[in-house]
């Protein structure tokens, strides 16, 4: 099934982040686990932000997903699926 993960740090721990590492370590790792179709980066509401679109494996847990951008950057996350438009005209 593919998904959506959307997320947005908090500035002041998206600064630290930035100074400390964490924040490129946080991402290298994100995208090393999911292995996304696409990601981009970007701003929401005056904060670091991003939207990652991967297929989701059965060994791959929300919690493997969640817990680092939790712990590292304590990140709002939102996961959802989500279909290409292909795939949306096709069930029509």
């Amino acid at each position: 099934m593919r998904l959506m993960l959307r997320f947005s740090i908090p500035a002041k721990k998206g600064n630290e982040a930035v100074a400390d590492g964490t924040l490129g370590i946080a991402f290298k790792n994100l995208v090393e686990k999911v292995n996304p179709e696409a990601a981009y980066f970007h701003l929401d509401d005056g904060c670091r932000a991003g939207t990652i679109i991967f297929e989701a494996t059965e060994q791959l847990s929300m919690a493997e997903i969640n817990e680092p951008l939790f712990a590292m950057l304590e990140a709002k996350i939102d996961i959802q699926p989500a279909i290409s438009l292909d795939e949306l005209l096709e069930k029509l």
